[in-house]
């Protein structure tokens, strides 16, 4: 249901992000993509959040819960591929790290995927990730995710015990 409310929240929104591009690296503003919701409850965990839409960007709050082998919160979008060999995000959030989920065409099980942390503050900032950065979640994946095939970016508050509040504004190249 939560899923449902967020993607109808993004089409009752309109709200106006800041254009977040560099000349080498055009970025998306995050509100143009879809997201949806995923929590830890699709397999027994605990936690709650919510994504939403607000000023400057999407935002991605809850609690985080390792209880019941839970343990996350996301929003996720999905792309097709990458043009290069790094990914940009312009974020802010609570001090915490957070983390970047990918899907590609080699992750074919739901627990699949690759994963890059990143911290934030109270201001926005530029993060990039380079694809050689993000590590696999098993041995059955290669090693670097192929930017082509990436079909899916997550923002991911993951593995511990706490509060998340993390907002994106832009993110590229996608």
């Amino acid at each position: 249901m939560q899923r449902r409310q967020f993607l109808l929240s993004f089409l009752a929104t309109s709200l106006t992000v800041p254009t977040m591009a560099t000349a080498a690296q055009p970025m998306t503003d995050a509100q143009k993509l879809e997201w949806v919701y995923l929590a830890d409850t699709v397999m027994g965990g605990v936690s709650e959040g919510t994504g939403q839409f607000v000023e400057g960007g999407v935002r991605l709050t809850g609690q985080v819960s390792t209880a019941n082998n839970g343990g996350f919160i996301q929003l996720r979008t999905n792309v097709n591929g990458l043009p290069g060999d790094s990914l940009t995000l312009r974020v802010r959030g609570n001090g915490e790290d957070y983390f970047v989920h990918l899907r590609t065409r080699s992750t074919r099980l739901p627990w699949q995927y690759y994963q890059a942390r990143f911290p934030t503050t109270n201001d926005w900032s530029d993060v990039t990730l380079p694809l050689s950065d993000f590590a696999p979640s098993g041995g059955m994946l290669p090693r670097v995710p192929d930017a082509a095939s990436i079909r899916s970016i997550g923002l991911v508050a993951y593995g511990r015990d706490h509060a998340a509040d993390v907002s994106l504004a832009a993110l590229g190249p996608v």
